[in-house]
This record gives C-alpha cells, sequence and structure tokens, in this order.
C-alpha cells in the first residue's frame, strides 16, 4: 500500500493505492463510491479518500514516511510568491477510515528568499524526504521568472526546527547546479541511497561519508524514455534495488536499480 495526493485545486485529503494504483476503499462501501479507471463516468461519487480535518490544500507536492508518520508537504511555490509554505504531520491512519487530522503543522520559509515574488526563482519545490526523523527540501528552479521555462540545478534544505506558531527557517546544506528540475525524491529503506526523479529520469546519490551533502558526490544517471515518465512526480523505494515511479497520467512502475550498482559492497 502506498499513500498518494493530488496536486493543487484539490481538498486537503490522501488516497491509499495498491501497486498497480488501484485506490484502496473500504469493503463495506463498495454500493456507494467507486473506484478505479470507471470511477470518472460511474453514477456512485468516487471514493473521497482519507479526508484532512484542521488543514489546507495549497499545492501539496510530496508526501515522505517514516515509522508510520506520514510528512505531507504543501510546499508547491510556482510563482515564488507564497508565505504559507509547510509541512503537515499525520500518524498514519488505517487505509480504510474516512478522516484523520494532522498533529501539527510546520510552516517554512526560505533563508535565502528576501523578496516575494523572489527575484531569480529558485524557492519552489517538489522533493521532500526525511532522513531519521529530520527533513529535506530540495528545490525546483525557473527561468526568467516564467513558470513554463525550467532552469536546470537545485538546492538543497534541511529542516532543523519544528515550530508550529511561528515559521522554521531552514537550513541551506548543498546545491547541484547541473541537475534536471527535481520533481520528487526518497530515501532507500537502509538510508544509503537517495533518488531524485526528474520527467526524464533518475539520479541517484550515494550516502555522503559525513554529514549530509547528498548533492556533492557523483550520482548514478538512469534515463528514461519520454513516453515512459511522462509526468512522473512521485517515487519510493520498495526494497533497496526497487523504485517505484508514479506520474499525474496515474501510471505506475517499477525500475529495477540493482545492476548499477553491481560490484559494490553492501
Amino acid at each position: 500500500m502506498w499513500w498518494v495526493h493530488n496536486d493543487s485545486g484539490d481538498s486537503p485529503r490522501i488516497f491509499a493505492i495498491d501497486s498497480t494504483g488501484s485506490v484502496h476503499m473500504a469493503p463495506w462501501h463498495a454500493g456507494d463510491y467507486a473506484v478505479g479507471a470507471g470511477a470518472d463516468s460511474s453514477e456512485k461519487l468516487p471514493w473521497p479518500g482519507v479526508q484532512l480535518g484542521a488543514a489546507a490544500h495549497i499545492d501539496y507536492e510530496d508526501i515522505a514516511v517514516e515509522d508510520s508518520t506520514l510528512y505531507l508537504g504543501d510546499i508547491g511555490n510556482n510563482g515564488n510568491a507564497r508565505r504559507d509554505l509547510g509541512i503537515y504531520v499525520l500518524r498514519e491512519p488505517f487505509y480504510h477510515d474516512r478522516r484523520t487530522r494532522p498533529v501539527r503543522h510546520l510552516p517554512l520559509r526560505y533563508p535565502d528568499q528576501e523578496t516575494f515574488p523572489a527575484q531569480e526563482w529558485h524557492f519552489d519545490a517538489e522533493s521532500l524526504f526525511v532522513d531519521d526523523g529530520t527533513l529535506y527540501v530540495l528545490t525546483k528552479h525557473r527561468e526568467g521568472q516564467q513558470i513554463n521555462s525550467p532552469e536546470r540545478g537545485t538546492k538543497l534544505y534541511r529542516l532543523d526546527t519544528e515550530h508550529t506558531h511561528r515559521v522554521n527557517t531552514l537550513t541551506l546544506v548543498d546545491r547541484h547546479d547541473t541537475i534536471p528540475p527535481p520533481t520528487a525524491a526518497a530515501l532507500s529503506p537502509n538510508g544509503e541511497r537517495l533518488a531524485v526523479l526528474y520527467f526524464g529520469g533518475v539520479w541517484i546519490y550515494a550516502r555522503p561519508d559525513e554529514g549530509d551533502r547528498w548533492l556533492s558526490s557523483e550520482p548514478r544517471r538512469i534515463n528514461l524514455p519520454d513516453e515512459r515518465t511522462k509526468q512522473a512526480e512521485a517515487v519510493i523505494w520498495d526494497d533497496p534495488h526497487t523504485l517505484r515511479i508514479a506520474n499525474e497520467q496515474r501510471d505506475v512502475w517499477t525500475l529495477s536499480v540493482e545492476t548499477i550498482f553491481e560490484g559494490e559492497g553492501r
């Protein structure tokens, strides 16, 4: 089972899906709601997912999971003008639940953004991952203050505080100037590799020997055809050698990365 969310414009909610991308629905609601490919044309209401109380949905972009805790990143910032970025922290609900509520909301700001909108549009993000309770964000950049003009490069920020009633200032940790715009990120189950997804493939970084400058090592790069990735915006590790990827066209597939690490010690 995997947790997913819709993009901006939806209500605050999440969905549990299976390996094919089909939505989990409580069986006792089968007579009332529809799921799957035929849900849009069904006379039944579509399954509403798990509703989040005391939450807003401005622009959800990524989910990170660790120890039955979900971190839901409301970090989309296409116009680089938002002052209400944040991460919701939830105890993982039972997937047949109809509603839950976050245990807290962590407001965020970038330490190097001085104007709203920014002069350089380097303060959007679609990638969130967690490492032993510490949250990290990877930014997505644009050229010329144009939403449809992606720019290579990303910056890695760490969340060092967890204030709920005042804004947390992220800490700039690292940067990479040539990676394509990241659309999702995930840390492997053993904590040794970081997968960073983009529309044309995946870059995989090894854990740094010291500290958390993940982007300073040479990544392994896996290029994928555009007709396969389409608008790929979700990645997770099924195990230390298998990635699961999903796109906004509702495709879900796995990618074995074991061969690119053959010969390495494990």
